[in-house]
């Protein structure tokens, strides 16, 4: 192991941990962007991290009501989402609610979902995710199918209807910070291979890698993980 390789590994067991770094050890998360402002920091995203395949392709759906009478609106809109809630396995699809955590919505929670205006007089709606896991068979246009066929299933009751068809997919990702070992392996290695490149004359200096892990949606299912560091080269002093 080389010198430049050993320092960048203690280093890396040196530095502090922040305590949000370990936050989404074992959730679900949605990838929608970097999952938190960075402050001063440059938030351009480093070239250097993990693209793989994200868990799920999700689409966030509504179900709107609009009876007049605000109780029976509201009834009519709950017993649209039980019966997608017991739709759903037929489908081979999954009902989740969440911004960033994602969390499964169930005949147990589903009453708790929050309802708000849907911007005309004597309406009603809430909103959750229909979600998919992705695998070697299911890609992102046969996750979107299964949506599509799943949201056409939903029976209508008395006013309320089911929208969100035409949404785009976003994804998620389960546990992303068990991947941070994974990610600093790569940005060690590229640093070996820059220094290597470089000569005996020039040093690297890494920057922010006791930041959080973050991420970003890249193509139709795959998500990329990173650290968000700043590399600095150097002359090396004489």
């Amino acid at each position: 192991m080389s010198f430049l390789l050993r320092s960048l590994l203690v280093v890396l067991c040196l530095l502090p941990v922040p305590a949000l770094a370990q936050d989404y050890a074992n959730d679900e998360v949605v990838v929608t962007g970097s999952r938190r402002s960075s402050g001063s920091f440059d938030e351009s995203r480093p070239v250097i991290g993990l693209r793989r395949p994200a868990d799920f392709a999700i689409l966030q759906v509504t179900i709107v009501g609009d009876t007049r009478d605000r109780e029976v609106r509201r009834t009519e809109i709950l017993a649209m989402v039980r019966s997608a809630i017991d739709l759903a396995p037929k489908h081979q699809v999954e009902l989740a609610t969440g911004d960033v955590v994602v969390e499964p919505l169930t005949t147990d929670n589903y009453r708790n979902l929050g309802f708000t205006g849907d911007g005309r007089p004597d309406t009603d709606r809430v909103t959750f995710r229909v979600k998919v896991k992705l695998g070697p068979n299911v890609d992102g246009v046969t996750a979107r199918e299964r949506i599509r066929k799943f949201l056409k299933a939903v029976p209508a009751v008395g006013r309320a209807e089911i929208r969100g068809g035409d949404n785009d997919l976003t994804l998620s990702i389960v546990g992303p910070d068990k991947f941070r070992g994974e990610i600093l392996d790569i940005i060690a290695k590229d640093s070996k291979e820059i220094s290597a490149r470089l000569g005996p004359d020039y040093g690297v200096e890494l920057r922010g890698l006791d930041r959080p892990v973050e991420w970003n949606q890249v193509g139709l299912t795959d998500v990329f993980l990173y650290v968000p560091y700043n590399m600095v080269v150097r002359p090396k002093s004489n």
